[in-house]
């Protein structure tokens, strides 16, 4: 009889375990999607009108190697099917191995676009959007995109205004004020949102694009490194609604959630960059109807991103 009634005791005791248990994960869920929807209201009363967002095929599917890899593609015309995308990166997430990297495309490489002879990449997104990208990546790099996030550069204000009432920190190389709405001193700083914006677009110095690309890698890995830690995976929804509006994608809000947690794991060090092309690998013409280009040597620089992915 005994033992009877300690077995009874135990299982109850299991019991309230997991009622108490439930109902603190659906207090969690209701909290972050409360968050989740006041970032999304809190964007929403700063646009002049809510976002109507262009509706895209997207076949992508994972790389050779396992990398979920996400196409980011930055642009001031949101919803705009001809606008060409300003920048162009593949986000490289490996799960089983716990690896962030970052691929930089300058958005003057002069390549092949699938039916529709040679541009400059960032005419793709005009063309065809990120479908057609898609197929120009994997066409001339092979390589797989599953998902892809096209973000208006106020969104991009937006989340770091939230996510860094201070600012970020960045040591600014020199002064910057041309056509980026703001000036900007050189030296170690805080910057807000739209200085940050400025920060990473500008390009009217000697090293026009190749240097924009250096700082929007450089920006990423300080937002990354600066905003890692539990206090801030807690804010991580609100996070997300804050941005939503400003984005269009294919991803769910539960897989940016996942991804997001664990990219800003204190766990998982920093995050590798790569630019493509690559150095000695490309020439500088000008081609008619087109301008300046970068010619690239596209087998050299497919088989280092490859190397890059796997290594």
């Amino acid at each position: 009889m005994r033992s009877e009634r300690h077995k009874g005791k135990k299982k109850r005791r299991w019991r309230s375990i997991l009622l108490v248990f439930l109902l603190l994960v659906c207090a969690g869920i209701g909290y972050s999607y409360f968050q989740y929807k006041q970032g999304v209201n809190q964007s929403l009363k700063k646009m002049d009108q809510n976002p109507s967002k262009v509706v895209y095929s997207f076949e992508g599917q994972k790389d050779q190697y396992g990398d979920t890899n996400i196409l980011m593609l930055g642009s001031d015309a949101r919803g705009k099917e001809k606008s060409r995308s300003d920048t162009i990166m593949i986000a490289h997430f490996n799960e089983d191995k716990g690896t962030f990297k970052l691929t930089s495309i300058m958005r003057d490489s002069y390549l092949e676009i699938p039916g529709h002879g040679k541009h400059k990449i960032n005419a793709a997104f005009a063309l065809g959007g990120p479908e057609l990208m898609r197929q120009t990546i994997k066409q001339n790099f092979d390589i797989d995109l599953q998902y892809y996030a096209i973000v208006d550069f106020q969104g991009f204000v937006q989340l770091i205004d939230e996510a860094f009432p201070n600012g970020v920190e960045i040591d600014v190389e020199k002064e910057m004020k041309k056509n980026i709405g703001v000036k900007l001193e050189p030296g170690l700083q805080r910057l807000n949102g739209k200085q940050l914006l400025g920060y990473v677009r500008f390009r009217h110095d000697a090293m026009s694009d190749f240097g924009r690309v250096e700082r929007q890698q450089k920006t990423i890995k300080a937002i990354k490194e600066q905003l890692s830690g539990l206090q801030t995976i807690a804010k991580l929804p609100k996070l997300i609604g804050v941005v939503s509006p400003y984005v269009n994608t294919n991803m769910k809000t539960s897989d940016v959630l996942f991804i997001a947690k664990d990219f800003l794991s204190e766990k998982r060090g920093t995050i590798d960059t790569f630019r493509i092309p690559v150095e000695n690998s490309f020439t500088e013409p000008r081609v008619q109807g087109e301008g300046l280009v970068l010619d690239i040597d596209v087998e050299k620089n497919k088989e280092a991103l490859h190397q890059f992915i796997t290594k």
